[in-house]
């Protein structure tokens, strides 16, 4: 006999996964795409709590898992009736009726509710659909990301897609964007409980270069700088990116530093603050208990933001499909189990079905959901990024002389140029500029009128636009490489000439 087991625990279990997956432990934040997820969250927690719940009880209440349900209850009541009749003795703990009642009219029932009754008990149903449920979904969400792992079975885990190709390259993250941390920073705003709304704004970033790794790079907030503006009810946080001093390095240890410094700011910002009881409240309420004990909203939020800039993450460019195509593969190879339907015979086949109807209608929902909030952010990735500045490096060589006693008063060119070329400038004449045609100048360091006339000087401004330094001119690129590269170019231009 089939004990009837709480699928309670399983409903929760399965209901926190989802609250995991829609990011509800992110429903203070006030920026990017949580400010869409909270416009959807009242849809979503319906779902949850309310939706999902009634369509399995719905579906358990209907078709052939209806009648199992029935005929489930009706054995438990047969049950009822011999012990009342025929004594606690008559079924043993397996469920077996004692020999000496088998011919009887009560014991004929219970052999004929106990053949109707074979399958699972309702609530052991209700238990696996949960369990599928939350099996298919955690088996592809990790640390915030959907992982395109296409499964196989059980014995060969992974599945490579291919179509008979010569060659094939595969990688496991084909199917989404790769997003850089440092292609990533944003501001991170977040509101209290009472209502105060909090600032991290990223005050200076100083990244690496081309992929060139230097010195490692840390969150450090500038306390110094913190600001509470009581009528908009507001706390600004300014942030710097950079690498630590060496005192800095000292103070923060070698192990951890990142977390040593949010641990130390802490203290440092309540100070800045002052006796602002809004604030503070905003700052040091509890925002959940750990390992280590209470854990402050200043604290919690603070650890969040540094963490997300430091940790790269994906973006799914077909989630709907993957999940989709995955779920339908879950549903043969893992619910439909051909041994299992095979021993229960044909008559219990269809309740199997339904049962595969039921995970497929919710977890398409639940994959909707999911791919609506992916979409979102592939369409901001996707976006053509707008050009907000362009200028210009152009050599010395192709300039017209009129332009000289403009250049040769710039003391920002000059800097620059002593920076790359080691030029000393003391010799600041137009004779210097006539003999050092690859020189390059830079639009950056002038002002929009000089540019203007400049670029105006110029006929077919496009087609001289190559990207060649030399005589011609290239949209202006900012970065080490670039840097060196003119360099280069003129150290070049030097020796050939001096030969």
């Amino acid at each position: 006999m089939t004990s009837a087991t709480n699928p309670h625990a399983n409903v929760t279990k399965f209901q926190n996964l989802l609250r995991e997956l829609f990011q509800f432990d992110c429903a203070d934040l006030d920026f990017g795409i949580y400010r869409i997820m909270n416009q959807k969250r009242d849809v979503i927690e319906e779902f949850i709590t309310d939706t999902l719940p009634t369509a399995v009880a719905t579906e358990l209440d209907s078709g052939l898992l209806a009648q199992q349900a029935q005929a489930q209850a009706l054995l438990q009541e047969t049950v009822q009736r011999i012990i009342a009749t025929l004594g606690d003795d008559a079924i043993g703990d397996d469920g077996e009726l004692a020999a000496p009642f088998r011919e009887s009219p009560l014991g004929k029932d219970y052999l004929d509710a106990q053949s109707r009754a074979a399958g699972d008990s309702r609530a052991d149903v209700e238990k696996d659909i949960y369990n599928h449920l939350y099996a298919f979904f955690s088996r592809y969400y990790e640390d915030g990301d959907f992982i395109s792992q296409r499964r196989y079975s059980r014995n060969q885990r992974y599945a490579i897609p291919y179509n008979g190709e010569e060659v094939h390259l595969h990688w496991a993250n084909r199917d989404q964007y790769y997003v850089k941390t440092d292609e990533y920073f944003r501001n991170y705003d977040w509101q209290a409980p009472n209502g105060v709304m909090v600032h991290f704004r990223l005050d200076n970033a100083n990244v690496e270069q081309n992929n060139i790794k230097g010195d490692k790079r840390f969150f450090l907030p500038i306390t110094a700088k913190v600001q509470w503006d009581e009528d908009a009810r507001a706390v600004t946080i300014p942030v710097e990116y950079r690498p630590l001093r060496d005192e800095e390095s000292r103070r923060y240890r070698t192990r951890d530093q990142q977390k040593n410094i949010n641990e130390t700011v802490t203290t440092t910002i309540l100070e800045q603050i002052g006796n602002a009881p809004d604030a503070l409240a905003a700052l040091t309420g509890e925002r959940h208990n750990s390992a280590n004990g209470p854990v402050s909203n200043l604290q919690y939020h603070l650890r969040r933001y540094t963490t997300r800039n430091n940790a790269d993450f994906f973006i799914h460019k077909n989630l709907s499909e993957f999940l989709n195509r995955e779920l339908d593969f879950y549903l043969k190879n893992e619910v439909l189990n051909l041994d299992h339907i095979a021993n229960a015979g044909l008559d219990m086949a269809e309740s199997w079905f339904q049962q595969m109807r039921l995970i497929k209608a919710i977890g398409g929902q639940i994959i909707d959901f999911l791919a609506q909030i992916e979409n979102f952010q592939k369409l901001l990735w996707e976006q053509r990024k707008f050009v907000t500045e362009m200028q210009y490096c152009i050599t010395l060589g192709t300039i017209d002389t009129d332009f000289h006693p403009d250049i040769i008063a710039n003391e920002e060119q000059w800097n620059e140029w002593s920076e790359l070329y080691d030029i000393d400038g003391s010799d600041r004449s137009r004779a210097f500029l006539q003999a050092h045609p690859t020189l390059v100048l830079d639009t950056k360091h002038f002002d929009a009128d000089f540019t203007d006339r400049l670029l105006a000087s110029f006929d077919d401004l496009d087609g001289k636009t190559d990207g060649l330094l030399g005589p011609v001119h290239t949209t202006r690129r900012v970065s080490t490489m670039r840097a060196n590269w003119m360099k280069a170019q003129y150290m070049r231009s030097s020796l050939s000439k001096r030969v």
